[in-house]
């Protein structure tokens, strides 16, 4: 599966919910990112398809070795662009969505420089 900016956004929202809460749910998600749950169920599957993530018999979602890589990957570049941008003066709120969509995008070499 080639990593897409939805599938990492997710990886990287179960990360986020993760660290808040003991079990993370399709619910959780769902709110999180404001989608409808039939939109994180499909994901899901695709996401536990692939190898990405784990959903157990009680509906916990768990990241995989190769997901939870990705996840902190994508969450290490959201907090570093963001706090890039805030410190150029930019609001916190506009850094953090901005930081959001270049994420993604953002060569390697660009980051580690």
């Amino acid at each position: 599966m080639k990593m897409n900016e939805s599938s990492e956004n997710y990886l990287e929202t179960i990360l986020i919910l993760s660290n808040r809460k003991p079990h993370v749910r399709s619910i959780d998600i769902a709110n999180e990112l404001d989608f409808s749950k039939p939109s994180v169920s499909i994901a899901l599957k695709k996401l536990r398809q692939n190898g990405y993530v784990n959903i157990d018999g009680g509906g916990y979602i768990t990241l995989t070795e190769s997901g939870l890589e990705i996840a902190e990957r994508v969450f290490e570049r959201h907090r570093l662009i963001s706090q890039l941008l805030m410190a150029l003066g930019v609001d916190e709120q506009t850094a953090k969505e901005d930081a959001c969509r270049v994420e993604h995008d953002l060569s390697v070499e660009s980051f580690e420089a």
